[in-house]
């Protein structure tokens, strides 16, 4: 029988407990292509809904020659307004934290606020929000990500690649295993 307090658990209780968290996480990739199709039902006054801006703007890192984890974080930054609109970019960043890049984490974390330069003012807001970054090894990346792909992405007539392009490349980077078992410990259990 499980232990029913931390501080009366074992070590073998808790290798059981991780290997059974990495079953549960080796349907990540089909949880978060989920989460992506809920987004389609999200419009809130955009000229198209929450996944069509997703993909398009997965599409164009794919068409400006992103890497395949900077891709997969095009597709998912806005994943966390399946749950809140106002703190989605924390909710995508800290979902994306265990499979990306410390520089890629930071992105999606930060591109509200690199974005705001597009729309902050209109809401009395600092327009100028993305300056505290600049000294930020990756303030020139979140600069193309929001610029060039994110803003740019909410045009019923663009030629947008398909959910189904980006699901291995979903399954790759979502399949990583995150839980490890080592042999030592596997052998006292």
């Amino acid at each position: 029988m499980p232990f029913t307090r931390m501080d009366q658990s074992t070590a073998a209780e808790w290798m059981n407990i991780g290997r059974e968290v990495a079953k549960r996480q080796a349907q990540m990739p089909a949880l978060i292509k989920s989460m992506l199709r809920q987004l389609e039902e999200q419009v809130d006054g955009f000229a198209t809904n929450q996944l069509v801006h997703a993909l398009q703007t997965a599409t164009r890192a794919v068409r400006d020659g992103a890497s395949e984890e900077l891709i997969v974080a095009a597709l998912c930054h806005d994943i966390g307004k399946v749950i809140s609109v106002v703190n989605h970019p924390a909710i995508a960043a800290e979902m994306l934290k265990p499979y990306v890049s410390r520089e890629t984490y930071e992105v999606i974390r930060t591109h509200q606020d690199f974005q705001g330069r597009h729309y902050y003012a209109l809401m009395g807001m600092n327009p100028n929000a993305r300056e505290q970054y600049t000294h930020e090894p990756w303030y020139a990346l979140a600069e193309k990500f929001t610029d060039e792909w994110d803003q740019a992405s909410f045009d019923p007539n663009y030629d947008t690649l398909p959910l189904e392009y980006f699901e291995p490349m979903v399954d790759r980077v979502f399949g990583k295993s995150l839980i490890r078992l080592s042999d030592e410990a596997t052998a006292t259990a």
